[in-house]
Order: structure tokens, then C-alpha cells, then sequence
């Protein structure tokens, strides 16, 4: 099955699957109404159940989603999706942000500031094992040996070259939690998300040759960056189009 895509009903489809099975599951559902989807409805409780079972043990479901503002007020959708997962036994591993750099502009006459993100919760089946994470340039200097930041107003108490000979100098961090992707629509799909978020995932949650599902394929963008950093991929998509256009981005 891995490096397979499937056109049919994702729960139906992952009803068949094996007991932990999944290393990671990187996908973003139809979420509220904003994002219009050939009019198939689908059952939230019954895939997130499903996800539990084929997850395996340690393994991580990334799920990104917003919410919809109806009369004045959000529906916390996203919320209530991350308590239900807390619920079947998932851990909320990571709330982290996905920060759209070129977002659309909303009507001028709008009575709220603009929401340029979507959450991408990092539920985790049990302790996360595999944490390959993401380093950044520090902007300061960090010693690892000590307890604080070192910016540029304050004054070091310790000798420096006391300092070289005990401590090393990180030029590195690890990344924060918000990320912040362009995203240009070339794919024939109304809401792809970007490939390096796609991929920044797999990088941080999946060592090579894991095996990597999405249950919401939309226009492949899980499923190409598995395929281009050497993991196995398993697509669910129940739309011919998107998996037309699926099958050209993966060349299959």
C-alpha cells in the first residue's frame, strides 16, 4: 500500500488499514464552510478515531485548520476538533501557527483585523520520539552552559576568556513555533497549503522511509514532499479532479 493514492472515502478507506500502521499523518481538512469541497460531507469523530488506531505508538498527526467568523463571532471549530483528539487519547504535543505572508485582503469594510494564519496542532500518539527539529540563526549569543541569554545592553559579569575555555558559543536554535510560508496557487486546487510547510513537517516528524498518509489529499502536496525526501506516502482523495491533478505533481 505505501506510495499508493486512493480515490474513495477516507474513513472507509482507513477502516481497512492495519492497526498502527502510520508514522505521520500531515493534512488539512475541510474545515467550517470556507472552503467549498465538490459538496462531500465527511465524519469528523469516526477519521479522528480511525487516526488514533493506524497511528503508531509515538507517531504524530499534524492537522491544519481555521475557523470561520459567523454573525460577529468565530466558531472555534479548530478548538473543539484538538479537545476531541485530547479526548481519544492523543497528547496536544504543539499548538503552532501557520503565518500566510501574502494572504488575501478582506473587504475594507470589515470590522475585525485580518486573519493571516491557520493553527497547525501537533497531536502525538504517546512521547514524540522523533523530534528532528528545525534549527534558525540565533540573533544573540547563547552559552549552553549557563542559564541566560546574552543581549547586547548587558554586562558579563565573567572574565570572556574564562568563558571561552568553559562554555561554547551556539550559533543555532531551535525554530519557534510560528511559521510564516508564502504560498502561490498553481495547483488547480482552492487551498493548497505550501510544499515547505509540507515539508518542514515531514523533516521534523519522520525519519526516511516512514511512512507518511494524508487522508485529505486535495492536490498532493503531502504526498510530493514524502515522495522528494524519501518517505513512503499513502494519499486518500475522494475527488477525481484533485486526484488528476495529484497524479501529474507526482508524476505517476
Amino acid at each position: 500500500m505505501p506510495n499508493d493514492l486512493i480515490q474513495w472515502d477516507c474513513l472507509e478507506v482507513l477502516r481497512t488499514f492495519e492497526d498502527k500502521c502510520i508514522h505521520l499523518t500531515v493534512t488539512s481538512p475541510p474545515y467550517d464552510n470556507l472552503r467549498s469541497y465538490k459538496w462531500y460531507s465527511w465524519d469528523f469523530e469516526g477519521i479522528a478515531k480511525e487516526l488514533y488506531r493506524v497511528t503508531k505508538d509515538w507517531g504524530v498527526v499534524v492537522w491544519v485548520v481555521g475557523d470561520q467568523t459567523i454573525k460577529g463571532s468565530e466558531t472555534g471549530t479548530s478548538f473543539k476538533q484538538a479537545l476531541y483528539f485530547k479526548e481519544i487519547g492523543f497528547n496536544i504535543h504543539d499548538t503552532m501557527i501557520y503565518k500566510k505572508i501574502n494572504f488575501a485582503p478582506y473587504d475594507p469594510k470589515c470590522n475585525r483585523y485580518y486573519q493571516e494564519f491557520e493553527y497547525m496542532f501537533v497531536f502525538s500518539k504517546g512521547k514524540v520520539e522523533k523530534c528532528n527539529y528545525i534549527r534558525e540563526d540565533c540573533k544573540h549569543f547563547w552559552w549552553c552552559a549557563g542559564t541566560y541569554w546574552r543581549k547586547p545592553n548587558w554586562e558579563l559579569r565573567l572574565d570572556r576568556k574564562e568563558i571561552n575555555k568553559t562554555r561554547r558559543i551556539l550559533e543555532t536554535k531551535i525554530k519557534a513555533n510560528i511559521w510564516d510560508y508564502s504560498n502561490i496557487n498553481r495547483t488547480g486546487h482552492p487551498a493548497p497549503f505550501p510544499e515547505k510547510l509540507a515539508e518542514d513537517h515531514i523533516l521534523s516528524w519522520s525519519n526516511e522511509w516512514d511512512t507518511i498518509l494524508d487522508p485529505f489529499a486535495g492536490s498532493g502536496t503531502t504526498l510530493k514532499m514524502a515522495k522528494k525526501n524519501n518517505r513512503n506516502y499513502i494519499g486518500i482523495e475522494i475527488s477525481e479532479e484533485y486526484c488528476d491533478i495529484i497524479r501529474k505533481r507526482l508524476s505517476i
